[in-house]
């Protein structure tokens, strides 16, 4: 197939090697022209992707009209804040009986609360939508390392295309028809990851990262099912799958925020370190509280870490408010 991936990121450059390890036909754009002629000469993303070399048959061209031209799948990999802006470019050129619409970023648009797939039917309609997600670090996707993650869609068979031209032997792909729970699964494992990186970061050790997971993925999957998902996604790849590799490694953005805070650094601080770098989970938090109230379900991690994060609150104040709430039934 010919494939156009819009991201200069870290996860689309992963993903695009696969495709062309898979040997389809794969262009990559990115906003910044100079950085993508910078990318095609050097064969490094030395920007996103440090130390890993290019395949030479991955195509770069910022000029979006030439990238897409001809393609069937577009692989959307943008941070998921500026998705919109990224679909606004592509609208012009996209065609509903030819484009496969792929997305692997995993958020919530902030003031519109919108999953991604709610983002792109807004801007381009109706297409045939497929979301990617899974425990699946970018840095070790483009070593090779075996991983698994679930392709979501309304129609089955588009997760199925999509499965059969990412599948290797170091990439398996399930499929499942739960859009809305692989999304949300997806975006709400990063604000417990930060969870895990204020663990990490006060050196409280293993019990508190333990009862984190547990206790998160049971928030998550309590938060997703009064949305509309199912439970069973929550216990699958993009549920726990996920959010034990984002708690756990250190490869996480999310998890390295937390870290940060859990030492005693500012917010501001922090973010402002890491550069262009994202942490999905920051906005993030923002859209899960704003779900728990909307839906009237009781989700106090996600609480204590929006406190954290926009009420200046302290994380030993949020861990002992968390420790000391009135008892419960598992």
């Amino acid at each position: 197939m010919k494939i156009t991936v819009l991201s200069d990121g870290a996860w689309g450059t992963a993903l695009a090697l696969v495709l062309v390890d898979n040997k389809h036909d794969v262009t990559m754009w990115g906003p910044f022209p100079d950085y993508i002629r910078e990318m095609n000469e050097s064969r490094y993303n030395s920007r996103f992707l440090p130390g890993v070399k290019l395949a030479d048959g991955l195509k770069f061209e910022s000029d979006i009209a030439k990238a897409v031209e001809n393609s069937e799948a577009i692989l959307l990999a943008s941070p998921s804040q500026y998705l919109r802006s990224v679909l606004e470019k592509f609208k012009p050129f996209f065609d509903p009986a030819k484009h496969l619409i792929i997305n692997v970023a995993k958020g919530i648009e902030v003031d519109t609360w919108l999953r991604m797939s709610e983002v792109t039917s807004s801007i381009l309609g109706e297409c045939r939508y497929v979301a990617v997600s899974g425990p699946s670090h970018a840095e070790e996707v483009s070593r090779k390392v075996p991983t698994l993650v679930v392709a979501a869609s309304k129609n089955i068979a588009d997760a199925e295309s999509v499965r059969d031209f990412f599948m290797n032997d170091y990439f398996r792909v399930y499929t499942s028809t739960d859009i809305l729970g692989v999304e949300l699964g997806g975006a709400l494992k990063n604000v417990m990851a930060i969870a895990a990186g204020i663990i990490d970061g006060m050196k409280l050790g293993d019990n508190p990262k333990a009862a984190l997971i547990t206790r998160g993925i049971a928030e998550m999957s309590r938060l997703g099912v009064a949305l509309g998902g199912d439970a069973q996604t929550f216990a699958g790849l993009s549920g726990v799958g996920d959010l034990i590799v984002t708690c756990c490694s250190g490869h996480s953005r999310n998890r390295h925020v937390g870290e940060c805070l859990g030492e005693g650094r500012k917010l501001d601080d922090i973010i402002k370190s890491m550069g262009m770098v994202v942490a999905e989970g920051v906005v993030t938090a923002k859209g899960a509280k704003h779900f728990s109230e909307t839906a009237g379900v009781e989700t106090p991690i996600i609480t204590e870490i929006y406190n954290i994060l926009y009420s200046r609150k302290s994380p030993e104040t949020a861990i002992r408010e968390l420790m000391t709430r009135s008892p419960k039934q598992e």
